[in-house]
């Protein structure tokens, strides 16, 4: 088989699985190409995509705009490393810093690499600033987390899945439920060796799990009170997709570390970034954190052209705007039945709850009809069915898709 051959769906299935590592449990569909809300597969079958590359793809598949900017920076310099500057990185940078109210930005590529980079510089706060012992330092995080699959961040998730078997864990974490403030508090409260407070603004990977109202602004209040920095992980709540730019925006937070990812390139290239004020930012110094890649030139040029889309086709708004109307059609088919016990979510960022146990095969099944009738959504958690489309659907396709959501979910009534 040459390697430019056109492969059906079923060879390209078999190729991954003969040649690749079976790290991920992908829904049966190869796909080919993308444009705004569509993908297509090898046999060019259309589908709405209600994933969005799990939020990277806020923008819409292969932006214009966005690949004009990456192209364009490609065929003129891609890398020179962090050994020399370039002349992109601090455009960027000002961008970027301005657009989002802070001081400085560090760039990396990935979420999880931004992840473990807003850890090391909460902890060498902690000691330098803080004035926590040296190694003492603890970071308070959520239990039901998703921060990425590093050696580092497993240690502190409770997915059984992405822990087990890859001990020995990285100590320095405490565990506290979800929006629970009381929590939050007892620990700050009683240990002084507490740097940080580590979490989702709405736990994505989870379930789409929305807290009370308040939370986040009382958590703020609190690590303020504890001198303790809120480190908000913004890599799939960021970037428009919950109805506001930030996530934290709801409730008018400003987090002490900010952590991007994601959509921050519109699903184009990877492109991570985290970002602080001075008085936190300035405990980094040459040779304690890079990345041969971090700060590249088309980097810097596909977040600039990445994050004007989101600003000038006003993404934010358009989210909030048909994240209602989603939940308000759902929930009309979901007083309607049994199957599905509700809907949650903020913006285009949702979830249904299918009204079986995770062990249950249900969501997947459903997920898989989802495909045959013409939209890709992917099961979390068994029986939870996240849906996020790409922040640039019209009313008209949204209305659309409720109607195949609906049309497939009635194929599952008993």
């Amino acid at each position: 088989m040459a390697s430019l051959d056109q492969l059906t769906s079923q060879e390209a299935i078999d190729l991954e699985n003969k040649y690749g590592a079976h790290n991920y449990h992908p829904l049966p569909v190869v796909l080919s190409k993308g444009e705004g809300v569509y993908v297509w597969d090898v046999e060019g079958k259309k589908y709405y995509d209600f994933l969005s590359a799990y939020s990277a793809v806020n923008q819409g598949h292969c932006h214009p705009r966005i690949v004009g900017a990456m192209t364009k920076q490609a065929e003129t310099l891609t890398l020179t490393s962090r050994a020399f500057h370039n002349d992109m990185l601090g455009k960027y940078e000002k961008f970027a810093c301005e657009f989002f109210g802070f001081d400085k930005l560090l760039p990396m590529n990935t979420g999880a690499e931004a992840v473990e980079t807003a850890l090391k510089i909460c902890r060498k706060w902690a000691y330098e600033v803080k004035g926590i012992d040296e190694n003492e330092a603890e970071i308070v995080v959520c239990e039901n987390n998703f921060h990425g699959r590093t050696t580092t961040i497993i240690s502190f998730s409770n997915d059984p899945v992405a822990r087990k078997n890859f001990g020995p864990y990285t100590k320095g974490f405490i565990k506290i439920a979800y929006d629970n403030l009381e929590a939050l508090e007892a620990e700050l409260k009683s240990n002084p060796n507490i740097a940080g407070f580590l979490a989702e603004p709405i736990q994505g990977e989870a379930g789409v799990f929305v807290p009370q109202e308040g939370y986040l602004e009382k958590a703020k209040a609190l690590c303020e009170k504890y001198n303790v920095l809120f480190i908000a992980d913004e890599v799939q709540t960021g970037i428009a997709r919950t109805g506001k730019l930030l996530a934290v925006d709801h409730e008018n937070v400003k987090p002490d570390v900010l952590v991007l990812g994601k959509a921050l390139s519109g699903g184009a290239y990877p492109v991570s970034a985290v970002l602080a004020d001075n008085n936190v930012m300035d405990v980094i110094r040459p040779g304690n954190h890079g990345s041969t890649f971090g700060g590249n030139p088309v980097a810097a040029a596909v977040a600039i052209a990445a994050l004007e889309v989101v600003k000038e086709e006003n993404l934010a708004e358009n989210a909030e705007k048909l994240g209602k109307l989603f939940r308000s059609e759902l929930n009309k088919y979901i007083e309607t039945t049994d199957l599905v016990s509700l809907v949650r979510g903020k913006g285009l960022l949702n979830a249904i709850v299918i009204n079986d146990d995770e062990e249950s095969e249900t969501a997947w099944n459903i997920c898989l009809a989802l495909r045959d009738n013409g939209l890709l959504a992917k099961p979390t958690h068994g029986n939870i069915i996240r849906f996020a489309p790409p922040l640039v659907m019209t009313e008209e396709q949204l209305l659309d898709c409720v109607s195949i959501i609906v049309k497939t979910l009635k194929q599952f009534e008993k």
